[in-house]
């Protein structure tokens, strides 16, 4: 299994100090949907930059003007995007044709996805292959986990690397190794964290057992 570390609710300059003493421990690190509001594209520039060998993922979860909005991620150096798992099949389909323009790789984020089954043969068909179980925040704070929408989704997806996402930490990791997840998404656990790198390598410990 991958560690990917997502950074949501930090600035530039504290994702790089943070990077500098974790990276050897993480397989992705993720701009976040709010990091990427605020500061934009740069710290996928950055993160390219200063770490040539850690692919960079950029949750754009893009929703519409596929084509246009997937370049501009890819161009400025992430390996990965997302794409919204609700929206148009056209705006995943343009999402894909950039992503293989640039040898990158397209992942559809499933969160609020009713059928998961259903959408799952419908993006696998248009040559879909990264799927994202997501459970978010707010369905957090209202007791959901990934588990169920992960189960499902291993049991439809023919092709896909299955990423999960939705409090994950040390002591509910093996769960989704269990359930035959790819990539686990941390944010809180290891940013949080009362010691990120103690964290950090506990994760990747686990999850490259």
């Amino acid at each position: 299994m991958k560690l990917q570390l997502a950074l949501d609710d930090i600035s530039t300059d504290e994702a790089l100090a943070l990077l500098d003493r974790v990276h050897p421990f993480i397989d992705i690190v993720e701009v976040g949907t709010p990091f990427l509001l605020e500061e934009g594209l740069r710290p996928v520039r950055l993160f390219r930059s200063r770490y040539p060998d850690l692919p960079v993922l950029a949750d754009a979860k893009i929703m519409d003007a596929g084509h246009y909005e997937a370049r501009q991620a890819f161009a400025a150096g992430a390996a990965y995007v997302t794409v919204l798992g609700v929206t148009d099949l056209l705006t995943v389909k343009g999402c894909l044709e950039v992503a293989t323009e640039f040898g990158g790789t397209v992942v559809a984020d499933m969160i609020c996805v009713e059928d998961l089954p259903k959408r799952v043969r419908q993006l696998e068909d248009l040559g879909m292959k990264a799927l994202a179980v997501h459970t978010g925040v707010d369905q957090q704070a209202a007791g959901r986990t990934p588990a169920d929408e992960l189960a499902v989704m291993k049991q439809a997806s023919r092709q896909s690397e299955l990423f999960v996402a939705g409090g994950i930490t040390p002591a509910t990791l093996s769960r989704y190794i269990d359930l035959g997840a790819d990539v686990a998404i941390v944010g809180s656990g290891i940013r949080h964290a009362p010691d990120p790198v103690s964290a950090a390598e506990e994760l990747a410990r686990l999850a490259r057992r």
